[in-house]
C-alpha cells in the first residue's frame, strides 16, 4: 500500500499551505499538528533530509523537498547537524511509512512530531516548486485541521520577507565550547583527532560536520557565540578564525561584520555561506537577495583559480554583489562562480589571509568535491603561523 493510500486509510488530519501571494496547497498533516509561518523555499537534494531538517541555516523557513518520497531511511543521532530540527515547517509529496536502514533509530514522522515540527504531505510539490521558481521564495503558513484559508494567507503576508531579519541571535550558542569530534567512520564512529592548529569558530548557526571536518584536517576548535568581540577571539590565540553558516539576512548582523573588520589582517580567516557574506560586507561589499535561493546538493561551481568544476551543496538566499566588491577599493578576487546563474561563490583578499565560499564544502549530506577548501585553510594558517 502506498503512503498516500495509507494516509486516507488512517484518516489523517487535513493540512493547508497558504502562500503570501494567494496560492493554496491542500494535503494531509504529518509530524506535529498546529500552525506555523516562515519563508517557503525548495530543496533539490535526493538524500540527506535529516541534515536539511537540522541545519540552523533553515531557521524560520518552510522547506519543500523536490524528491518524491522522504523519510524512508528514518533518522539517527549521528546525522543531526544540530541538537534538533530547525525548520519552521516541512512539505513533501509523500512521507514514507516504511523505514529501511541499519542506521535508523526512529521514523521521521514521530521524530518531527516529538520536536513540534509541522509538516504537510500529499501536495503537488512539483507545482509548488515551479511556483516558487517563477514567483520567488515568499512567506507561507501551514495549518492542520479545518482552517480559514483567507486568515491563513493573511498570516503569511504579515510575516513579511526574510530581508532585514537578523536570525543569528536565535541560533547561536549562549557560551563558548570546545569541539573535539572528527569525521564519522562507519566502523569507528566519531573519533577524536589530535589537532595542532587552533581555530576559533564564530557560530552564526554552524553545522556540526563543518566542525568535524576542521578537526579532521588537524585543528583544535573553540566555538564562540556570534557576538563575541574581536578581543575575546584574539585572547584565545587562534591560528585562524572560521566564520560559519547561519540563517537570515547578513546585512542586519552588524555586530558580526564589525568584528570581522577588526580581525582582518590579524589572523587568517575562512568563511562559509553566511560567513562568506559577512566577510564580503566586512571588506566593503554589499549583498542582495536571490529570487528563490540555492538549496540542494547539485549546484555546479567553477573554481576560477584551477578551472575545475565541482558539484556543491548549497543553502542560502543571499549573495555577495561582485560590483560592490570592485568598488570597495581593496584587492579582492572572485575565486568561484555559480555556473547556473553566474553569482559569486567564492572570494579571497590578495594582500591579507582571508577567503570564503558561498557553498558547503563539508558535504553534509554531500557531495565531496569541495573538501580541498579545508586543506587550503590549513595551508594558509601554517604559512602565517607565528
Amino acid at each position: 500500500m502506498s503512503s498516500l493510500a495509507q494516509i486516507i486509510k488512517n484518516n489523517k488530519p487535513r493540512a493547508t499551505l497558504a502562500l503570501a501571494d494567494g496560492r493554496t496547497f491542500r494535503g494531509w498533516s504529518f509530524g506535529a499538528e498546529g500552525e506555523t509561518v516562515g519563508e517557503v523555499v525548495f530543496n533539490t537534494c535526493m538524500t540527506g533530509y535529516q541534515e536539511v531538517l537540522t541545519d540552523p541555516s533553515y531557521h524560520r523557513q518552510i522547506v519543500v523537498m523536490t524528491c518524491v518520497q522522504i523519510g524512508n531511511t528514518g533518522v539517527n543521532r549521528k546525522d543531526e547537524e544540530s541538537e534538533k530540527p530547525r525548520v519552521a515547517g516541512f512539505a513533501v509529496r509523500e512521507s514514507s511509512t516504511v523505514t529501511s536502514s541499519w542506521r535508523s533509530e526512529e521514523g521521521m514522522e514521530p521524530w518531527l512530531a516529538r520536536h513540534g515540527i509541522i509538516g504537510i504531505e500529499g501536495i503537488d510539490t512539483r507545482a509548488l516548486t515551479r511556483h516558487i521558481r517563477d514567483h520567488g521564495a515568499q512567506a507561507g503558513a501551514i495549518a492542520t485541521g479545518d482552517v480559514d484559508e483567507e486568515a491563513l494567507h493573511a498570516k503569511a503576508r504579515s510575516w513579511g520577507s526574510m530581508e532585514g531579519k537578523d536570525l543569528v541571535g536565535e541560533v547561536t550558542p549562549a557560551e563558548s565550547y570546545l569541539w573535539e569530534e572528527g569525521p564519522y567512520h562507519p566502523l569507528d564512529g566519531f573519533k577524536k583527532v589530535p589537532g595542532t592548529l587552533h581555530v576559533v569558530a564564530l557560530d552564526y548557526g554552524i553545522k556540526r560536520n563543518i566542525l568535524r571536518e576542521l578537526v579532521g584536517v588537524g585543528c583544535r576548535v573553540t566555538v564562540v557565540p556570534a557576538a563575541a568581540s574581536p578581543e575575546t577571539v584574539l585572547d584565545l590565540a587562534p591560528d585562524g578564525v572560521f566564520l560559519s553558516n547561519g540563517p537570515g539576512d547578513p546585512e542586519p548582523v552588524t555586530y558580526a561584520v564589525g568584528a570581522v573588520k577588526e580581525l582582518l589582517g590579524q589572523v587568517p580567516i575562512f568563511g562559509i555561506c553566511l560567513g562568506h557574506q559577512i566577510l564580503g560586507l566586512a571588506l566593503g561589499g554589499k549583498t542582495y537577495k536571490l529570487k528563490f535561493g540555492h538549496h540542494g546538493g547539485n549546484h555546479p561551481v567553477k573554481d576560477l583559480l584551477t578551472g575545475k568544476v565541482e558539484i556543491t551543496s548549497q543553502n542560502h538566499g543571499f549573495v555577495v554583489d561582485p560590483g560592490s566588491l570592485a568598488a570597495a577599493g581593496q584587492r579582492i578576487e572572485v575565486t568561484h562562480i555559480n555556473l547556473n546563474d553566474q553569482t559569486v561563490e567564492g572570494i579571497r583578499h590578495l594582500e591579507i589571509p582571508a577567503f570564503s565560499v558561498q557553498y558547503h564544502p563539508e558535504a553534509a549530506p554531500g557531495p565531496h568535491d569541495a573538501h580541498y577548501l579545508f586543506h587550503r585553510f590549513v595551508e594558509m594558517m601554517e604559512e602565517h603561523r607565528v
